[in-house]
């Protein structure tokens, strides 16, 4: 191939690639501005570096969603009546009343915050998402996990920072909580992906075969979650300044 002329394609995505050293092995970088720049040697052919891009899209994707989010001013909620907290997809008022019972519960449609506990009130919701957000996965954790044949060691849901969910060695599963404000069909992508992980750890093309058997429109999925995340609150602005 002729040396810095030629640009690759993926999703709409132009990628140019720098040609030059002795290294066969292609490198993928995504600079500040989110552009993609591909580094690979003289003599590799346009068809393996196509192949090599394409095994990439699932990094690409979760790398511009980091940039996404750090971009934006990070979502707060204020802990007032009538504040809208999302639950699987829908938003639900918050209503901080006196009332006996010290957790946060969802009523009528109402996402309720006793006023005993409106000092650390962003804490209690998040730990409400953690409770009832595994309440809602176990069972849709146990069918995914039949359909991709593995065995899930626990299934957990925690603060995970800046990833929506991981799969560990030991065979666990961690969904973070921010992310059962989504819809269910992108809540059990999240879900579905990391469960696939403990049969395929990386993200070659074995990984996207086995997810795409039993969730053929995964594809699209991922990109309903790139375009939603940086959108939803993830507690942590709010927890600084309380």
């Amino acid at each position: 191939m002729n040396p810095g002329v030629m640009t690759l394609r993926l999703d709409g995505m132009s990628v140019p690639v720098d040609t030059g050293g002795s290294s066969r092995k292609a490198k993928l970088t995504i600079d500040r501005d989110g552009s993609l720049r591909l580094t690979a040697a003289p003599d590799v052919e346009r068809a393996e570096l196509e192949r090599f891009l394409a095994s990439k899209r699932a990094w690409i994707y979760g790398k511009l969603a980091e940039k996404e989010a750090h971009s934006h001013t990070p979502v707060t909620k204020e802990l007032v009546s009538g504040e809208g907290f999302l639950y699987l997809g829908r938003s639900y008022q918050l209503r901080i009343t006196d009332t006996d019972d010290h957790r946060v519960s969802l009523r009528r449609g109402k996402l309720i915050l006793p006023r005993s506990l409106s000092d650390s009130g962003h804490q209690h919701i998040i730990a409400w998402y953690c409770t009832t957000g595994l309440a809602w996965l176990k069972p849709r954790a146990k069918d995914w996990a039949a359909r991709l044949r593995v065995d899930p060691q626990a299934v957990e849901v925690a603060d995970l920072g800046n990833k929506w969910g991981a799969a560990l060695p030991s065979g666990r599963v961690r969904i973070h909580w921010a992310t059962m404000q989504l819809r269910p069909t992108l809540v059990e992508y999240v879900l579905a992906h990391e469960l696939a992980h403990l049969r395929e750890a990386h993200h070659g093309p074995a990984f996207w075969q086995l997810l795409g058997r039993v969730m053929p429109d995964y594809d699209q999925r991922k990109k309903q979650l790139a375009d939603t995340g940086a959108s939803l609150w993830q507690g942590h602005a709010d927890l600084r300044s309380s």
